[in-house]
């Protein structure tokens, strides 16, 4: 019963976050999210009904489903054409970052190397999501900014073999290098193996089950939503990296969904909708939980954070150094221009899976100063490498074009269209009531009604004023049909020869347009 009151709870802080993202739109909806959880975790009654984070549920139900869609929106042959830069960022970077790491943090503080590991290793991966909110608004240059989400797809795995070593060498005192870099081949390697081939096994059934007549929409979608969790537990319960698993799926799938789109258009129509929900709701949970942990920290650590400032400087040190070897590398030898090469220093954020391998010690003998220690040191990792390019983007990065300015042409462009099919039923000679209902549904494409007209539609259809049967059911479908035609000729008229970032916005509306005709032939069905 806690699990479930904890999770409507936080759905909630992210449905909460997700209205206010709309009045405050300067400010990135990640960062909405975030205060939003902050806020909660401060309320005593609401904290009280949350659980503590739990490393197991939020990899395997959270994390692996997110880098699963991830995976998916990327095509194979991107991956296969960045394949060095992979394999340079994910693990040829992660381990300079680490070295480099490594010898400072010991020799600044003192720290023993086994120590100093565990550190560098957690805040290893860097995370898509919280990339795209601080670079939200600004023009990333392109290179950096595909380099950097690829990394954020595969070096996961990188920091928990590295958190795996460090713990290790951390309860034993023995570290062998040999040992740990094969034990990441065979991880990573196995890990690709069976994500790739559980994956295509479920694509080839789903794709036989689809030309069937036993083919069943629903039971499609689950199974879509419970594949990756099934191959993360599958590849941790063999030792192999769930993460990199779940990311391998999810390239297959993507092949899978640009060519099957018509056996079932139905289906994928559904499917995007809920795909593109679940990603939104799943990413708002993470950094709704991500600024509930942060504020525990705050509220539980007190006495930690006012005895002594170690933390606050270890954190600092770990980030300023990796940020001047994400600089060089990327200067030096990826042979970057300086804008891509700052760019890509700035854009290895880290967020919740940082917060996550901090979590993962929790049982394995780390004493609960050093635990806690790790907590705030990491936090200072999470906060600067989130607040220092958000502030700096602003400065180097050109804007994109204003979202305010989009969504008004957007808005025009619909304005228009109702008009041109409003118009069309404004000359025909219908019954009063059938010209009132259309209009209404017409004036509605544009959210163009008022409650009180609202209030009078919903009274006519209980009194059944508006329900229509046989000649004005035919006549009510055949006109808002043909207003819908009218409609979409005033757009292909319009996008004929725009610009094409301003016909991607034409697109949108014509899309929508055709949403709509589809549930007029819907309700023709029932």
């Amino acid at each position: 019963m806690e699990m479930y009151i904890s999770t409507i709870v936080i759905l909630i802080a992210v449905a909460l976050s997700n209205f206010l993202a709309k009045f405050v739109s300067s400010i990135s909806k990640t960062y909405i999210s975030l205060l939003v959880g902050i806020v909660f975790a401060a309320i005593p009654l609401i904290n009280g009904y949350i659980l503590k984070f739990d490393f197991e549920f939020f990899m395997a139900f959270i994390i692996a489903p997110l880098l699963f869609l991830e995976g998916q929106k990327t095509r194979s042959i991107l991956v296969r054409r960045k394949i060095k830069s992979i394999i340079g960022t994910a693990v040829v970077l992660a381990l300079i970052s680490a070295i480099a790491g490594l010898f400072a943090i010991s020799q600044l503080f003192s720290l023993t190397l086994p120590f100093a590991l565990i550190l560098i290793a957690i805040s290893t991966p860097t995370d898509a999501t919280a990339m795209d909110s601080v670079s939200e608004g600004r023009k990333m240059p392109r290179r950096s900014e595909i380099v950097l989400k690829m990394e954020s797809l595969f070096n996961d795995a990188s920091g928990i073999i590295l958190l795996q070593a460090g713990v290790i060498w951390f309860k034993t005192g023995h570290l062998s290098y040999a040992r740990n870099f094969g034990v990441f081949i065979l991880t990573a390697i196995g890990g690709a193996l069976i994500g790739i081939i559980v994956a295509f096994i479920i694509m080839i059934c789903r794709q036989m089950i689809i030309r069937t007549r036993f083919n069943v929409t629903y039971s499609h979608v689950i199974i879509y939503f419970a594949t990756p969790i099934l191959i993360y537990f599958a590849a941790e319960e063999l030792r192999l990296s769930g993460i990199i698993a779940v990311v391998s799926a999810g390239l297959i799938f993507n092949g899978e969904m640009s060519r099957s789109r018509f056996s079932s258009p139905r289906y994928l129509s559904f499917f995007n909708q809920i795909v593109v929900f679940f990603g939104d709701t799943m990413n708002g949970f993470v950094f709704v939980i991500l600024g509930l942990s942060l504020m525990r920290i705050v509220i539980e650590e007190k006495p930690e954070l006012t005895s002594t400032l170690e933390w606050l400087w270890i954190g600092l040190t770990i980030y300023l150094v990796s940020l001047m070897v994400r600089y060089l590398y990327a200067r030096f030898i990826t042979r970057y221009d300086k804008m891509e090469a700052i760019s890509f220093s700035l854009g290895g954020v880290h967020g919740a899976v940082t917060l996550a391998l901090v979590f993962s010690l929790v049982g394995q003998g780390i004493s609960t100063h050093l635990f806690n220690l790790i907590l705030l040191t990491e936090t200072v990792v999470i906060v600067f490498s989130m607040l220092t390019p958000t502030i700096l983007f602003k400065f180097i990065l050109d804007p994109v074009q204003n979202e305010d300015d989009l969504r008004m042409n957007k808005k025009l462009i619909r304005e228009k269209m109702v008009n041109v099919g409003i118009e069309y039923v404004a000359g025909l000679q219908i019954s009063p009531a059938v010209k009132e209902s259309v209009t209404f549904d017409l004036l509605d494409q544009n959210r163009n009604t008022t409650l009180r007209q609202f209030l009078s539609q919903w009274l006519g259809v209980n009194s059944k004023r508006y329900v229509f049967t046989g000649f004005q059911a035919v006549e009510e479908r055949q006109i808002l049909m043909n207003a819908f035609e009218e409609e979409r000729k005033y757009l292909y008229e319009l996008v004929d020869g725009t610009a094409l970032d301003k016909a991607k916005y034409i697109y949108d509306v014509y899309s929508e347009l055709l949403i709509s005709e589809s549930l007029v032939l819907d309700s023709y069905e029932e």
